[in-house]
């Protein structure tokens, strides 16, 4: 195993410098002048040879003029150093600028994971217990209608709802307005505004897995090993839980943990509909306004997670299998 887990590693850093040089080089491609448009807004009080002698000054400075394996040489020096670089956009190091979002994006979206996977994996298992019952029928109409309607309608369709409708919750942010409550009262008041976005991922997401892991439970509970511990005299909870539900876990434990991997994701139309500040609407500020110092770093950040994640997901089916072993 240790074996298995170096040749991974290895083979994660691989990918990690292909795609790092792929992402830098497509970055450069993208049109824009970083220093002319840091420079625009003076632009009425300079002269023009003061303009471009500041403009001449600032591509220097940035290292705009330098050839562009020089430039990714400096970048990917600065990123195995852990520096990420400056903002362009707030002249602070993206490092410090990115915990802000990161920490509100995992907060919204352990709540909401943990959420979906509380409801989706009992009902899954419900439903293929008790395949074709009326629950059965009604929660499988409901589960293709949540799957196949866009995020966006259920957002629209929720804060009509509970925010315009009902008055519930609030339309947008994460607290209230000059509200400088602290421990137990500041929490309270978060998730009184994470309430509506909350709501929203939980139901979005609800479709997708119980239909999941009701396919999975139907399949484990044709085996014959299934017959076989009822024959034996097996009480139906210890069949279901411990035999069918561990087989039928395989499957599901790669988009269980995908969905934790997504944790650091964020959601681009959640936050940008709630104006949260998360990794989301981060990255694509970051894209608007041309600071691809923050979206090459955020871009980064994600690819390490989903190298990291793909690895944990390969380790556990053997932990969650004991028939699944790497071979020499």
């Amino acid at each position: 195993m240790l074996k298995y887990i170096g040749k991974r590693v290895l083979y994660m850093v691989f990918v990690f410098l292909i795609m790092s040089l792929v992402m830098f080089f497509l970055y450069n491609l993208i049109p824009g002048d970083p220093a002319r448009a840091e420079l625009e807004p003076a632009k009425a009080t300079l002269s023009a040879e003061q303009y471009q002698q500041r403009y001449q000054q600032l591509r220097k400075q940035m290292g705009l003029d330098d050839p562009i394996i020089v430039k990714y040489g400096k970048w990917i020096g600065g990123i195995l150093k852990g520096d990420l670089g400056m903002s362009t956009r707030h002249k602070k190091p993206v490092a410090d600028l990115i915990k802000a979002p990161m920490g509100n994006t995992i907060f919204i979206n352990i709540f909401a994971t943990i959420l979906a996977l509380g409801i989706s994996i009992p009902l899954g298992i419900i439903c293929a217990v008790k395949r074709n019952s009326v629950m059965d029928n009604v929660v499988q109409v409901l589960t293709i209608v949540g799957y196949s309607l866009p995020i966006f309608i259920i957002t629209l369709v929720s804060i009509f709802i509970f925010a315009v409708t009902l008055g519930w919750f609030p339309v947008s942010g994460m607290n209230s307005p000059n509200f400088h409550g602290t421990g137990i009262a500041f929490f309270l008041d978060r998730m009184h505004y994470l309430a509506l976005p909350l709501i929203v991922m939980t139901i979005g997401s609800l479709g997708g897995m119980t239909r999941y892991v009701r396919a999975a439970m139907i399949e484990s509970l044709r085996m014959d090993y299934i017959r076989t511990a009822r024959a034996k005299g097996l009480k139906e909870k210890v069949v279901i839980y411990s035999h069918a539900w561990r087989n039928a876990l395989l499957p599901v434990i790669t988009l269980i943990i995908g969905w934790f991997i997504n944790i650091f994701a964020g959601s681009l139309v959640i936050e940008q509909m709630f104006n949260l500040n998360g990794m989301g609407k981060f990255y694509m500020d970051a894209l608007m306004n041309q600071d691809y110092n923050v979206a090459l770093a955020v871009q980064m950040f994600y690819m390490v997670v989903a190298l990291v994640g793909n690895l944990i997901i390969d380790l556990s089916y053997g932990f969650v299998d004991p028939r699944v072993r790497v071979n020499r």
